[in-house]
């Protein structure tokens, strides 16, 4: 059976000068700002978020969950997983696009050594699904063991 999952975004006036907000279903997020400052000159985040916060969230979330999986597969349960991903956006071809994200995985896992711990975070970050949606772009990752 498929799972959807909603988000709703409006926008109100020019591409500079406008704003908007984003909602999830979930109420994760409710009317959470958004301009041209928030995406291409504000990086503090205070002001509101961007789209490329947004799937830096769902990679880093979606990467840790498919490592623990991989992990419990082969044996290992972790104490903790940490994951920060950085979504790069560049001028190409006069515009801009998401020129490659980077993951930096932090693991606390009993028993497991640090070259197991790397394949374990390659695979995931094959399979992860929002990786396999993101392909079209390159995925780096860097995995390390507290």
């Amino acid at each position: 059976m498929a799972i959807l999952r909603k988000a709703t975004a409006n926008w109100k006036g020019t591409g500079k000068e406008g704003s908007g907000n984003v909602s999830t279903t979930s109420g994760a997020l409710t009317n959470i700002p958004h301009t041209f400052l928030t995406r291409f000159e504000n990086e503090d985040g205070k002001a509101g978020t961007n789209p490329e916060e947004l799937i830096a969230a769902a990679h880093a979330s979606c990467f840790t969950m498919k490592m623990s999986f991989v992990l419990n597969a082969a044996g290992f349960t972790a104490n903790d997983l940490e994951c920060t991903a950085t979504v790069k956006m560049d001028k190409v071809d006069g515009g801009n696009a998401v020129v490659g994200i980077h993951l930096e995985l932090k693991g606390s896992v009993p028993g497991i050594e640090a070259e197991r711990f790397q394949a374990c975070a390659e695979e995931a970050k094959t399979g992860c699904p929002i990786s396999m949606l993101l392909k079209s772009v390159p995925i780096t990752l860097n995995a390390s063991l507290a």
